[in-house]
Order: structure tokens, then sequence, then C-alpha cells
């Protein structure tokens, strides 16, 4: 079984596992934290994000390494914005999204895909059923960041998808200890989003 699952890594060089666990580690704090509406999520999430910006690279895995760049980006943004007050009261709580976010986040999908697809189409890197999934999971999590950013619930119901599609493309990449990664992220999407929920509706009581 474990031959099955990290047979992939044989030929790696350690420093590459190294950074890949460490990166998981802090990706798992990282949604741990959103999941408590923490504002740990994103020095967590920074660092996660970093690592796999670099690994990304090295393995030519240009629309994840897009995805975790801008991550880095808007975690930065959402450190800021969650931290905003007024009055000593949070200024931008958890909510519900607007009909013009909901605009936005089509948008941003859109705009995002066909980003993705010029640069893959540039690079020659169609060449996997693998390219055109990760094409659709970098339109969705680029939503699901916005809108975890802005602090809106249903930020945890892209990740959901997102993840549970990440599963089996990432184990299929030869990244079994990412694609187990995404497999963690998608249960602890599932209770975050139960949380937030639970949050809002106290407020509305």
């Amino acid at each position: 079984m474990l031959e099955f699952l990290f047979s992939q890594y044989k030929n790696y060089p350690t420093y590459e596992i190294v950074l890949e666990v460490t990166a998981i580690l802090f990706g798992l704090l990282s949604v741990w934290f959103a999941k408590k509406d923490n504002l740990w999520v994103f020095p967590t999430g920074i660092i996660n994000t970093a690592i796999y910006v670099y690994l990304l690279w090295k393995w030519s895995l240009l629309g994840d390494m897009m995805i975790n760049f801008y991550y880095v980006v808007m975690s930065i943004y959402g450190w800021y914005h969650w931290t905003r007050k007024k009055d000593d009261v949070v200024e931008f709580p958890i909510s519900r999204m607007t009909l013009p976010e909901k605009k936005w986040s089509l948008g941003i999908f859109v705009i995002t895909i066909l980003f993705v697809v010029a640069v893959y189409t540039i690079f020659d890197k169609f060449t996997h059923w693998t390219s055109y999934v990760d094409t659709l999971v970098t339109g969705i999590f680029f939503v699901g960041m916005w809108l975890m950013a802005k602090r809106k619930i249903e930020n945890w119901l892209l990740w959901i998808i997102g993840d549970i599609i990440s599963i089996p493309m990432y184990y299929v990449k030869g990244y079994s200890f990412t694609s187990i990664q995404y497999l963690i992220f998608t249960l602890i999407a599932v209770f975050g989003y139960l949380e937030w929920k639970r949050i809002l509706q106290q407020k509305t009581v």
C-alpha cells in the first residue's frame, strides 16, 4: 500500500520531499485556522504557498504555481482585510455574498480560465488531461481565495469542489503527499463551512 502511494518519490531529491511535507503541515494549519475564523490562517498560509511556488516552478506545473503565487498576494490582502476595525469592532465579519460579489466571482473565474489557457498554450503545456483539469481548478481556487479574503462563507463551497478534484489529479501527477493533503483539506473545508454557518446563524438570532 505504501509503495503504491509513495513510489513516485524514489527519484526525488530529499530536500524537495522535506519542503513538500513542510508546506503541507503549514497548509493544514492554515485551513484549520480558517475553519476557526482565526487570523493565523494568513501567516501559516503564506508559508505554505510560498514553498509551493518554488516547488511547482521546479516541477514545471505553471497553473498550480500561479495559484499559489496568487494565494500569497491574496493572503496579504486578506490579512489586512480581516484586521480592519471600526470603533474596536471587526469591520468585515463573516457574511454571505452580495449580488455584485457574485458577478465579480464569475468575472474572476472567466478571466482566470482565459489567462491559464493562454499561458498553457504559449508554453505548450496541454499535453495531458490533467492540464485541462488544472485549468478548471485554478479558476475555482482563484475565486475561493478571493472570497475567503473577503470573509464570505461561500468560499468553503469552492474549496470543497476544488479539493475533491485535486485529490486524484495530484496523485496522477505523482505527488501523493499533496494528494493526501487535499483529502484532509476537503474534510476540514466541510467542517469549516458548517462552523461558519453556525456563526452566521448566531448573529441573526
